[in-house]
């Protein structure tokens, strides 16, 4: 569903990502990983069809990133880290608006929005104004817009960022439910939720994939926990520049 060739892109100087390839299937929940300024959210707005890469392919169901963003962007949802949304408008008004957008219309918004403002447990915030929710609440909105079309494939930067314990527990479970279904690729600097919700992991670094395994093998390989295995992968390589 996913399928990554050699992406590239840089910012003047700096290279933000450097060539990466990877593919994920539908079933995968991927985790992304890597120190701060390693190149994650920046390969995954490329996928997102946010940034153009200067070099390499992606495809996402089949879909050119480059030459096909519009089918793209019909079968993704997006989670960016800071989630974008209209502060003046209500949650209500921010789905509705997202739904004229995606033309979800008569029967199938109100089927689609009486799933997913459960399933986000916003209920309590549905008329509230954007500006009056708190960080853990925003995501929370901007999860349930981003599954509104029920996507095949979601890219979940940060997902449980502001969050309490309680709603990252139900976060992470929504996604093991959602597992099964979908395609599923998350950035986290959350080591636990790593080893709760993903099944493949990859560890990317100065912009480049420093491995591509699964958490259980990582932890066997390297041995330790998968925060030790990540300090012995990324400690030395930091990089500021890249985004």
């Amino acid at each position: 569903m996913i399928d990554v060739k050699n992406l590239r892109r840089s910012f003047g100087q700096v290279v933000a990502v450097d060539g990466i390839s990877f593919t994920a299937e539908k079933g995968d929940v991927l985790g992304l990983l890597g120190p701060n300024g390693a190149g994650k959210s920046t390969a995954m707005k490329m996928l997102a069809c946010f940034l153009k890469p200067d070099s390499g392919t992606a495809s996402v169901c089949g879909y050119d990133i480059g030459k096909d963003p519009i089918e793209v962007r019909k079968r993704l949802g997006y989670l960016a880290e800071n989630v974008p949304a209209y502060n003046e408008m209500t949650t209500a008004g921010f789905l509705k608006f997202v739904c004229d957008a995606r033309e979800i219309k008569g029967s199938a918004r109100k089927s689609a929005i009486d799933k997913y403002v459960p399933m986000c447990a916003i209920e309590s915030v549905y008329h509230q104004t954007i500006d009056t929710l708190s960080k853990g609440y925003r995501r929370r909105v901007g999860l349930a817009a981003a599954l509104i079309h029920d996507p095949e494939v979601l890219i979940l930067d940060e997902p449980t960022d502001g969050l309490d314990p309680n709603q990252k527990h139900e976060v992470r479970d929504l996604i093991n439910q959602m597992a099964k279904e979908k395609c599923i690729l998350v950035s986290t600097h959350i080591l636990e939720e790593v080893e709760a919700v993903c099944n493949r992991t990859i560890i990317i670094n100065k912009g480049r994939v420093e491995v591509d395994s699964t958490p259980g093998k990582l932890v066997e390989e390297y041995g330790g926990s998968l925060d030790e295995v990540f300090r012995k992968i990324t400690v030395g390589k930091t990089d500021k520049g890249a985004a």
